[in-house]
């Protein structure tokens, strides 16, 4: 004899292949429909400013030094080392920096200039940094590279 729940074994319900593909292109159009989602996640590196030639560029564990100018997404700067006048040194990848520094500078020449566009979860997160950065807040940066490990370009 065959019972409703022995039979249920051998047929399981599925939905219909019409409802998966709905479902496919649903996602896919709310995907395509919200790029500003995946672009503000990602760090967005920008050339600013390329030197004519570039015989040593930044390696994971390199010592770096910098000038630098942090913007919030509305313009406001909350720090700059050019109003210290004075580069600020510190050790690629050794985390001593927010991670979209650590990552933004690789490949960097001595005399690049870039602009680094670092999402919350690789600056700050949702802590920010009272009382200058909001917690969830979007960075800019401008940083010129102006040595690596003692590598100066000669002007």
């Amino acid at each position: 004899s065959s019972s409703p729940l022995h039979h249920s074994v051998h047929t399981p319900l599925r939905p219909p292949f019409p409802m998966k593909l709905l479902a496919a292109t649903l996602l896919l159009f709310l995907l395509s429909s919200t790029p500003s989602l995946a672009a503000e996640s990602k760090l967005q590196i920008g050339v600013l400013k390329r030197p004519e030639s570039c015989p040593r560029k930044v390696a994971k564990g390199d010592g770096v030094a910098v000038q630098y100018e942090g913007k919030l997404l509305d313009g406001t700067t909350f720090d700059s080392s050019y109003k210290r006048n004075q580069a600020f040194r510190f050790k690629v990848g050794a985390g001593s920096v927010i991670k979209g520094w650590d990552q933004g500078l690789l490949g960097m020449c001595v005399g690049e200039v870039r602009k680094l566009t670092i999402p919350s979860h690789l600056a700050y997160g949702d802590r920010g940094s009272p009382p200058t950065i909001p917690p969830g807040a979007t960075l800019k940066f401008k940083i010129e590279l102006e040595e690596i490990d003692g590598f100066k370009l000669e002007l």
